[in-house]
């Protein structure tokens, strides 16, 4: 696995791939900056094409990413992954919304679950999937980086 750094409006992001794809997008979490995996080793220049589309995107030109997923899950969190890519930019789901989507409307929870699993944030868009009273829940890197993520989608401004 290598691995590369990205700052961006939302923080250091630490960026993973191997020759499949990309397999891990970790946010900042609790102010603490992202560590790569012990035997990992670092090239960023192998990042250009995940820097671009990011940058694009923090910027307000890009709303779906053309990138090389490789994420590893169980088949039912690999099923929620995909679901989220159908989410489309701007919008919002429900947890139920999610799991009635994945043919399972009684999987809330677990769809939660799996969400909140997501090892390629921004690029499979987990921000995207909100309570069903309408209000911001969980996100690995927190709630003000869900909003701001939303309020780009929402075209209320842009983050570069």
């Amino acid at each position: 696995m290598i691995y590369g750094f990205l700052d961006t409006p939302v923080g250091r992001l630490l960026l993973a791939r191997d020759a499949a794809g990309v397999r891990r997008i970790h946010l900042p979490a609790e102010r603490r900056p992202p560590r790569p995996a012990v035997g990992w080793e670092r090239h960023d220049r192998a990042f250009d094409d995940v820097a671009t589309q990011l940058v694009e995107y923090f910027d307000g030109h890009r709303r779906a990413f053309e990138l090389p997923l490789a994420p590893e899950g169980t088949p039912f969190q690999l099923r929620v992954w995909n679901a989220l890519l159908e989410i489309p930019y701007g919008e919002t789901i429900s947890y139920g919304e999610l799991a009635a989507r994945i043919g399972n409307r009684s999987a809330s929870r677990a769809v939660g679950l799996a969400n909140g699993s997501n090892p390629l944030p921004i690029v499979i868009p987990c921000h995207r999937v909100i309570g069903s009273n309408g209000k911001l829940t969980g996100y690995g890197g927190g709630l003000p980086i869900k909003q701001q993520l939303l309020t780009l989608e929402r075209g209320d401004r842009r983050l570069l």
